[in-house]
């Protein structure tokens, strides 16, 4: 399938820049997953001006008793970050070379977290971001921004333009079908019409093992 067309809006506005909370993200992870649709996900560079992506999809992952999530399997030295700080970053690579990027939910302790599966780009993105590894790719995140603050570092989330409930649409998470009653459930959340959507509800997705996926 051709790569999408990216294209830009270029102009933000100060408050769009502004970061969010930590309050935010110790909220319930679904309810923070919704609510990071139009949010802004930005990294300052050496050189030039920042890469802004508005985030337009996303899946919550809710603690060890989800059995898509990599907590499932209790706290190990990869899934640590998870169990930490509210609004940090954990970082995982899928297939030996795409790394993934979530944003970690709730109290301490609770391995909640949030994937980050596709941006809109805003400025000083010029390639693909329509998934989770392409977006990483896109603006060169990898393992060097696992457990970083995303709330005051150079990789963070800011309020960017939060998207109404009539345009958020829900779904299946992509590629969980190992996770029994969890495969089902509606923790998949997308801005409808949003061409840099990953992938729409009826669009047919293959079986990930569960080491390869969460």
């Amino acid at each position: 399938m051709p790569e999408k067309m990216v294209h830009q809006r270029l102009q933000t506005s100060p408050g769009e820049l502004s970061p969010l909370t930590r309050a935010f993200f110790l909220r319930a992870t679904a309810d923070v997953a919704r609510d990071l649709l139009g949010r802004y996900l930005v990294l300052d560079r050496e050189e030039g001006p920042p890469c802004i992506g508005a985030i337009v999809e996303t899946e919550a992952y809710v603690g060890e008793h989800d059995l898509a999530s990599h907590t499932a399997h209790g706290r190990t030295a990869r899934t640590a970050p998870m169990f930490g700080e509210a609004g940090r970053a954990y970082l995982y690579l899928i297939y030996g070379m795409h790394w993934c990027l979530n944003v970690v939910t709730e109290a301490v302790d609770r391995g909640c977290a949030v994937l980050l599966r596709a941006l809109e780009p805003v400025a000083g993105i010029d390639s693909p971001t329509d998934g989770p590894g392409k977006l990483c790719r896109a603006l060169g995140i990898d393992k060097r921004w696992n457990a970083a603050d995303l709330i005051s570092g150079d990789l963070r989330l800011t309020r960017g333009c939060p998207v109404p409930p009539q345009q958020i649409g829900t779904s299946a998470r992509i590629g969980v079908a190992y996770a029994g009653q969890w495969a089902q459930e509606p923790l998949r959340f997308f801005v409808t019409a949003n061409p840099y959507v990953s992938r729409y509800p009826g669009h047919r997705s293959k079986r990930i093992a569960p080491e390869e996926n969460r």
